[in-house]
């Protein structure tokens, strides 16, 4: 039973908290609530605050915005009333400048009208002045025109012919006093001798008896010296002296020395004579290397390759023209490396390239080509600048690439230019004279014609009536240029082209 009422008490109590705890929840939401709706009121009356103050600040906005475009809307109003205006200024003006146009249109088309009958009535003239100028002058416009037109080509070539004149002998004062001066200068300071060598070569002999040793039984001896040699050997009737033939200068030479041996030993069998050519061709040998170092050694070359000293050594067996061909390269070193000297230009180059320009001579019997070119190949394979090898290839061309080779060409001329360092046949020595005098008479108002100071010089005597002192000097140049291409000739050639007026009256 106590236990009953306990537990109807505890339920009561229970039931009393609920409810309790009931109104003071219902009363903590009501003030929630009313809080709430005091904080959403002021929230509502804000939010009503901030819309008015934006519709006050819209309604601002759009007045100004308003404001604005109506002045703008103004400003456009009067642009376009301005534009309107100008607009029809313009229109105005250019109905004025088209009725301007129009108005000089008229006035051009009736002076092009009016042109055009003072060009028909001018036309009209000028036929009648051009007929009547044909009838007095009795030819017609087409002859009178070629007419001028020849008599101003002649006048105009006259005129090129002077001033070319004028031109030349100005440089020619200006230049021919300093190269006479240098190129002078040089050859005085060189003198050699002149030396000349034909293609045979007489041995002396002590008695006429030698000669039957000489050719042997049956002729033995003389074909082994041939053969052991390769020359030809001439026993004649020439008293004490036997000649030996050979165009290879080495070999006539070695031939010589041993035959000179033979004749000194007295003892001449084939035998012995392989056994003196063996020592002749000992000693030429020797004699070439030392001809090839004193060349060097003279000309003041150095660094040059053995085998070119060699090859410098065998040209002292060579002849151009009857010049000793070594003797005219140490000519040439020398006077190329004066002039070089005298103009600044390199004396090293010109004094290679003047002692080995003609060194492809030493091998033209072996070697197909120009000695120029072969030279040239020489040297460049030797090691030597391909200034040098320029210089030996080009030393016979019209042109030239550098100043050395020109120094080189000309020494060479100047050298093989002094008289009597060359010598020809008699037979090419006249026709050389003939080709001379045939090409200078082969020009239109040549009377005369000499080749002179033995084909060095040709004077040239012309009409003076047909061609004048302007003319005389062209002539000159005209000869030269044909001689140049036509003809070859060691040196150089001289051409005077004398024009000679003579006036003559008679006393009564």
């Amino acid at each position: 039973m106590e236990t009953l009422i306990l537990l109807i008490v505890v339920i009561a109590a229970l039931g009393g908290g609920a409810v309790a705890g009931y109104f003071l929840q219902q009363n903590i939401s009501s003030k929630r609530n009313d809080k709430a709706r005091t904080e959403a009121t002021h929230i509502l009356e804000e939010a009503e605050k901030q819309q008015k103050n934006i519709v006050l600040q819209a309604k601002e906005e759009a007045f100004k915005i308003r404001s604005s475009s109506e002045g703008e809307l103004r400003e456009r109003r009067v642009e376009l009333g301005n534009m309107d205006r100008r607009l029809s200024n313009r229109e105005e003006n250019l109905e004025k400048r088209s009725e301007s146009l129009e108005h000089k249109r008229r006035d051009i088309s009736n002076r092009e009208t009016e042109v055009e009958t003072l060009q028909a009535e001018l036309q009209e003239t000028k036929s009648k002045e051009i007929a009547l100028l044909e009838q007095i002058a009795e030819m017609s416009s087409g002859d009178a025109k070629d007419l001028l037109l020849r008599r101003a080509d002649d006048e105009i070539q006259h005129e090129v012919a002077r001033r070319y004149r004028d031109v030349e002998e100005l440089a020619k004062v200006e230049a021919d006093a300093k190269a006479r001066k240098i190129v002078t200068l040089a050859i005085h300071r060189l003198a050699v001798d002149v030396v000349s060598e034909s293609t045979v070569t007489a041995i002396p002999i002590p008695s006429d008896d030698m000669k039957g040793r000489i050719i042997g039984r049956e002729g033995r001896n003389i074909r082994a010296i041939e053969a052991a040699t390769g020359v030809d050997l001439i026993v004649d009737d020439t008293p004490e002296a036997v000649t030996v033939s050979c165009f290879d200068p080495i070999r006539r030479e070695i031939a010589k020395v041993a035959l000179s041996k033979l004749i000194a030993d007295g003892r001449i069998h084939p035998a012995k004579i392989e056994e003196m050519v063996e020592k002749a061709t000992r000693e030429v040998e020797e004699a070439i290397w030392k001809e090839g170092e004193n060349a060097v050694f003279e000309a003041g070359v150095r660094g040059l390759n053995p085998e070119i000293v060699k090859l410098l050594g065998r040209l002292k067996y060579r002849f151009s023209y009857g010049e000793n061909v070594l003797k005219h390269s140490i000519e040439v070193s020398l006077l190329a490396g004066m002039i070089a000297a005298e103009i600044g230009a390199s004396t090293e180059i010109a004094k290679a390239g003047g002692l080995l320009h003609d060194i492809g001579k030493a091998l033209t019997h072996e070697v197909e080509g120009p000695h120029a070119e072969i030279g040239a190949e020489i040297a460049k394979k030797y090691g030597l600048s391909s200034e040098v090898h320029t210089a030996i290839k080009e030393h016979h061309d019209t042109e030239m690439s550098t100043i050395e080779a020109f120094l080189v060409a000309a020494s060479d001329a100047i050298s093989a230019a002094r008289p009597g360092a060359r010598k020809d046949t008699a037979e090419h020595y006249v026709k050389r004279l003939e080709a001379l005098e045939s090409v200078a008479n082969s020009f239109e108002g040549v009377e005369k014609c000499y080749a002179i100071q033995a084909g060095r010089e040709v004077r040239i005597m012309v009409a003076p009536d047909n061609v004048d002192d302007i003319a005389a000097s062209t002539l000159a140049r005209n000869i030269v240029k044909k001689i140049e291409e036509q003809l070859t000739y060691p040196g150089q050639i001289k051409v005077t082209v004398i024009r000679e007026t003579r006036n003559t009256e008679y006393a009564r």
